[in-house]
């Protein structure tokens, strides 16, 4: 299985974003390894086409996490169209995540049904 490029559904990364990195790259060639740690950029858009479905239990709430943690709390998770196994996987971490306030398909210009867009709780209380 070769680690594929993302097809381009969002807007570029901030070159400046730091985070676990990048996910974004030409497809690797066929018959080279994939590595066990993929680096993802937090920018707020995470596409999980280049992600083993089973990886999303772990990787959807850490990215999460540490989106709250930079104080983006606004999301977009790209999981495609398909039959919609991967967007149900999504939607149920996301109703069972205490950091997850509210989750809706995206917009038709933001992906339509292939997307969800995802608001956080922030780190702290809002004051009284």
């Amino acid at each position: 299985m070769t680690n594929a490029h993302p097809r381009g559904e969002h807007d570029p990364p901030d070159e400046h974003a730091e985070g676990l990195g990048a996910a974004r790259g030409p497809p690797r060639p066929t018959g080279e390894a994939i590595p066990d740690v993929v680096e993802v950029a937090i920018d707020g858009v995470l596409d999980l086409h280049v992600f083993s479905p089973r990886d999303l239990g772990t990787l959807i709430p850490d990215y999460l996490i540490e989106c709250q943690r930079r104080g983006i709390l606004a999301v977009r998770l790209i999981h495609g169209r398909g039959i919609g196994a991967v967007q149900r996987s999504v939607h149920a971490l996301l109703a069972r995540s205490p950091l997850v306030r509210a989750y809706r398909l995206a917009d038709s210009d933001a992906g339509g049904r292939g997307a969800t867009f995802v608001d956080l709780h922030p780190t702290s209380p809002p004051p009284d």
